[in-house]
């Protein structure tokens, strides 16, 4: 197996790093617009293959999207983090040129790749580049929901005190500050309803918290956080790669589901080798279900922005 990252910033470099790590492909490509510099983040990885016990052959490339040639899958982060004060809507015009560009590069040297996004504004993104590339559906999946996730399960584990692991916790919508939906009422911890064992109160300001999760870090930061949206790129990397049938939210394009239509926006699905393989209808309430169709509208505007 063949993968490529576009983008060998803080969060590129961090999830070629998690996929070398689980060694979830042969062979591993990152790509930087900058030159030398993927080549110097592909080396200093490669240093550490004796030290952390992986074999994952690592290349570097300075626009150079000949050697992805034969990618199974593609990630793409590249594009200008948030700074301060910054909202994601606001890059929009600045990322949507570098997304289409990379998506097309990637495409011409590897026709049948599968393609995750992770540049800002993540949803309106992952729409361009389905658009823009004509690919099926199922083989253009923005990330952004198993982000929020995580950072979901974060906040509800420290108000809790229990393990991440033990929790089950779903956040769906736009990946914005306004747009996601943390589901408080369908979370669990070890099948228990969380709301049996935090207020309502708690259980708002663990849902608050997890929606301004990437503006908190980029106050504190300077800029973009990029552990977490690493890790979380790699993860559905890995449920690609190793066909594991995973249910992770992502931003995938609709087509009736959730009553949403010629959209891309976080929902759980399944992801195997295919790419994303199905849909998973919750069960929503009319307050989640009327969250969700405001979500969409405000994902839509901002797609309104895009020249297509």
């Amino acid at each position: 197996m063949k993968v490529t990252v576009v983008g060998a910033g803080a969060v590129g470099t961090t999830c070629a790093d998690n996929i070398a790590r689980k060694e979830l492909c042969e062979e591993l490509v990152i790509v930087d617009i900058k030159d030398g510099y993927a080549q110097g983040k592909a080396l200093d990885l490669t240093q550490t293959t004796s030290l952390l016990g992986f074999d994952t052959k690592i290349t570097g490339s300075t626009g150079d999207y000949s050697v992805t040639a034969g990618t199974d899958v593609a990630v793409i982060t590249s594009g200008v983090p948030r700074k301060p004060g910054m909202t994601r809507e606001e890059l929009i015009g600045i990322n949507a040129g570098i997304v289409k560009d990379v998506a097309e590069q990637i495409l011409k040297y590897s026709p049948n790749a599968i393609i995750v996004v992770i540049s800002n504004p993540m949803d309106t993104m992952t729409y361009l580049a389905l658009k823009s590339t004509g690919l099926p559906k199922n083989k253009i999946i923005g990330m952004g929901g198993a982000l929020d996730s995580s950072r979901f399960k974060t906040y509800l584990s420290l108000a809790m005190g229990v393990s991440q692991g033990d929790l089950q916790a779903n956040v769906i919508g736009g990946h914005g500050d306004t747009t996601m939906i943390p589901l408080t009422r369908l979370a669990t911890w070890q099948n228990v309803p969380v709301s049996d064992v935090l207020s309502q109160e708690e259980l708002e300001k663990v849902a608050a918290d997890t929606m301004v999760g990437g503006a908190t870090l980029t106050k504190l930061l300077g800029t973009s956080a990029w552990y977490a949206p690493g890790a979380a790129g790699a993860a559905v990397v890995e449920a690609i790669i190793r066909d594991e049938k995973k249910v992770i939210p992502c931003s995938v394009y609709l087509e009736g589901e959730y009553g949403q239509s010629d959209i891309c926006i976080g929902v759980p699905v399944v992801l195997g080798k295919n790419g994303w393989e199905k849909v998973i209808e919750l069960d929503l309430n009319d307050e989640e279900k009327a969250k969700f169709a405001k979500s969409a509208e405000a994902v839509r505007n901002m797609n309104n922005e895009l020249s297509l």
